[in-house]
């Protein structure tokens, strides 16, 4: 099997099935908000797990959150800001290719009677700068949404750039950056990033499904999302879980031991892959500076879920956009965002991987699409 499906989901990591095995022991089974010692022992773990998780990311363990996804901990974030800072102003600001998390609280957002203003993106994938200063310029932005890593194209935001033309412009408008895709494949250090507050997801980084982290920095006041016996902080409500915390974490010690080495086998395949596919009439449409772990192929010929079935009858697995959307059997709205034409989205195929794929898997996928166009390929 080989699977280039990796932005969609990773598969568990032994490291992480093995931790949560351990947490999983009945001394450590207890509520975290019980008086009793098991229930003082397991609360001890759980602000252990978070006072490390912070370490990890470079931010202090009052800024860390524990959530059920990265969806919740955008919600959390735009919404709750939104709500909390109601004089902050009335308008918010993002890119039409945001993930679905990010743009259906924007819809939200605007029928609750917020202005959405939306800055173009170039071919790039990246945000206009005389279109966010042209936004920014308007006035009242309250928020501004933008995601580091792109999850269908890869594209890596220029995020210092944007921070500092949003603190120049608009000293006050507080910014919300979608981390998914980055976290394990670049550098962050929160403290000195300037977003105010992330979103991340355990099971992009080979931890289980169920996990995300919400960053807030400090100072920076939103109205929880889940409300009830007013854990963490009062932040997000419900019984907390040192399994589901201690997974998280697991996975990201492992991706943060290695990025740097990662990154740079992953770029083997990724400009192997380039280099054969577009060889054989491919049209890469993958930035040439995106982050190696994402490549968006249209294939000559092939619709992209015809190309994702042929790929399939090989044990090969990819996607053609973000899972969140792929059932709609809808064209990549990112792309065509970017300026890519119809036919050629339809044909777009995302490769993503992981740091467990090789080589050999490359130069194994490029014989199977050779076979694929020589058997169905209509000449």
């Amino acid at each position: 099997m080989i699977y280039f499906d990796n932005s969609a989901t990773t598969f568990v990591s032994d490291a992480v099935k093995a931790k949560i095995s351990e947490l999983m022991e009945d001394q450590l089974s207890a509520n975290p908000g019980a008086l009793h010692k098991l229930g003082n022992r397991a609360f001890e773990l759980y602000e252990g797990i978070r006072k490390e998780t912070a370490g990890l990311l470079g931010a202090k363990p009052e800024e860390i959150f524990f959530t059920s996804c990265a969806t919740e901990s955008a919600n959390t974030a735009i919404k709750g800001y939104m709500s909390r800072n109601k004089r902050a102003g009335n308008a918010v600001i993002s890119t039409r290719t945001e993930h679905k998390a990010t743009l259906e609280c924007l819809e939200y957002l605007a029928k609750l009677g917020y202005e959405i203003r939306y800055v173009k993106v170039g071919l790039d994938g990246k945000p206009v700068m005389a279109s966010l200063e042209e936004e920014l310029g308007k006035g009242d932005v309250a928020l501004a949404c933008f995601t580091l890593v792109n999850n269908e194209t890869g594209a890596v935001l220029p995020f210092a750039d944007i921070a500092k033309k949003i603190k120049i412009m608009s000293p006050s408008t507080a910014i919300y950056l979608d981390c998914v895709q980055a976290l394990g494949k670049m550098q962050i250090d929160l403290a000195s990033m300037g977003a105010d507050m992330c979103s991340f997801s355990g099971h992009k980084i080979h931890s289980v499904k169920g996990n995300g982290v919400l960053y807030v920095r400090k100072g920076v006041r939103i109205d929880p999302l889940i409300v009830g016996g007013g854990q963490q902080d009062g932040m997000r409500s419900g019984t907390q879980s040192p399994v589901l915390a201690g997974a998280f974490l697991e996975a990201l010690k492992e991706v943060s031991s290695e990025i740097d080495e990662a990154r740079e086998e992953v770029a083997l395949i990724n400009n192997y892959l380039r280099k054969e596919l577009a060889a054989r009439g491919a049209q890469i449409l993958s930035p040439d500076d995106a982050l190696p772990y994402v490549l968006n192929v249209s294939f000559r010929g092939f619709e992209s879920e015809t190309m994702l079935h042929c790929l399939e009858i090989y044990d090969i697995y990819v996607s053609t956009v973000s899972a969140c959307s792929a059932k709609q059997k809808k064209v990549s709205y990112v792309l065509l965002e970017m300026g890519i034409d119809r036919k050629t989205a339809a044909n777009a195929v995302r490769l993503s991987f992981s740091r467990h794929n090789t080589m050999d898997e490359a130069y194994e996928f490029i014989r199977h699409v050779d076979e694929i166009y020589e058997q169905f390929l209509i000449k």
